[in-house]
């Protein structure tokens, strides 16, 4: 006979109570708290699919093989550098973004140019017509990918049984729910416990997993914080829905770097690789221009030349106004205390506005020196030669600024 268990667990955070409470302790949120309930069976535990787990025993760690895994190469340069060239089997890959940035769509087309691979996309949230419909307008030609329409996840893992896929994609996680935890799908308890599922088969069967998730409207990842903790590696699809391009992120990678950044533009026939960022960062303006500067960055092992682009006008009321688009305004104001009270600027009374173009955020104390530049090119009206490239902390330019 099952066990009947009640627990009231927070919906953002994943903090469990004996009793509905107001405000998580956790997270300081405000009625998050759900009732769930949850049937246990100690006697009678089994894994959502039907097959004789691996047994596990001690080994030297002496004796273990040191090799390097054969990683799976997705015919996608800048994923496979997101990633840490390439997947490595037995993975799980959580990748996360607001509705309509393309998680799906990159997914998808990964997983149907992969001819060596035999794919199972599972779709909780789009049914076999509507994935059809852009699969055609992605890829034309033979491919090895099987879509699944199910949410049940003994279901699901009765179909990878037959099937035996070498990658799954399960879009979205918060669909798939499983019938051991009695609460919706999307709850904090049904996430945790698909999510366990699915890594303990990945883990035994060396499959990797792609988990597409939702995010909250503060832009974190929807679902228990243990989610991040549980996967392998955790992706950031960024990009406005207004713009072309795309920014895909590692926020965590237990195989790789997460310093690395994969650009791509989104084209009527899918995503499409962006291998030169200029192609993104440098704007394309004619000559003469004042208010734009050129820094340098690097992103892992690639270089990127960014362009700041800054407007300063006579303030058209009593309160000038800063703005900083992709670059810390705190640091913005900074340097122009330094620019009023070192070079003797009178930017105190004036708007200032910055923007970093491609809508990616620097945080790098090199960009000072560009973001001066630019600021002083559109106070003073003076343009910078377009192949000029400026890089400088705000503390090594006080002994210039004095000498001014």
């Amino acid at each position: 006979m099952a066990k009947i268990k009640t627990t009231f667990s927070c919906q953002s955070c994943g903090a469990t109570s004996p009793k509905w409470i107001g405000k998580c302790p956790t997270c300081s949120e405000w009625n998050t708290y759900v009732e769930e309930t949850l049937a246990i069976d100690k006697g009678k535990y089994k894994l959502a699919y039907d097959d004789q787990a691996i047994k596990a025993k001690p080994i030297l760690i002496s004796e273990l093989k040191t090799e390097d895994e054969q990683r799976v190469d997705l015919q996608n340069n800048e994923l496979n550098r997101v990633l840490g060239s390439g997947l490595v089997p037995g993975s799980i890959v959580l990748i996360g973004g607001e509705p309509g940035i393309g998680k799906s769509t990159l997914i998808l087309q990964v997983a149907l140019h992969l001819k060596n691979y035999k794919t199972l996309y599972v779709s909780g949230e789009e049914s076999a017509q509507q994935i059809k419909l852009r699969a055609d307008r992605i890829y034309q030609g033979d491919t090895k990918c099987y879509v699944l329409n199910e949410t049940l996840l003994e279901n699901i893992f009765t179909h990878i049984k037959a099937e035996n896929p070498d990658i799954l994609v399960f879009d979205s996680i918060q669909t798939i729910y499983t019938g051991r935890v009695e609460s919706t799908p999307g709850t904090v308890s049904q996430i945790r416990e698909c999510t366990t599922q699915i890594l303990q088969y990945a883990k035994t069967h060396a499959k990797p997993v792609f988990l597409i998730g939702h995010i909250t409207k503060e832009g974190s990842l929807a679902g228990p914080k243990v989610l991040e903790h549980i996967v392998d590696t955790v992706l950031q699809f960024e990009g406005d829905k207004n713009n072309v391009y795309r920014i895909l992120r590692a926020t965590k990678n237990r195989f790789g770097s997460t310093s690395e950044m994969g650009i791509f533009e989104m084209i009527q026939t899918g995503l499409r690789e962006v291998s030169n960022p200029s192609e993104l960062l440098l704007s394309d303006h004619e000559e003469g221009l004042s208010g734009i500067s050129i820094s340098a960055s690097i992103e892992g092992m690639r270089p990127f030349m960014i362009e700041v682009q800054a407007l300063v006008s006579s303030a058209a009321y009593g309160t000038p106004q800063r703005s900083s688009t992709g670059y810390n305004l705190r640091r913005l104001n900074m340097l122009l205390a330094v620019l009023e009270k070192r070079a003797g600027f009178k930017l105190s009374v004036k708007d200032v506005f910055l923007n970093i173009t491609g809508g990616i955020k620097v945080d790098d104390p090199a960009f000072d020196l560009a973001v001066i530049v630019a600021v002083l090119s559109s106070d003073l009206d003076f343009a910078i030669p377009k192949d000029t490239c400026f890089a400088g902390e705000v503390g090594k330019l006080f002994l210039m600024l004095q000498g001014l």
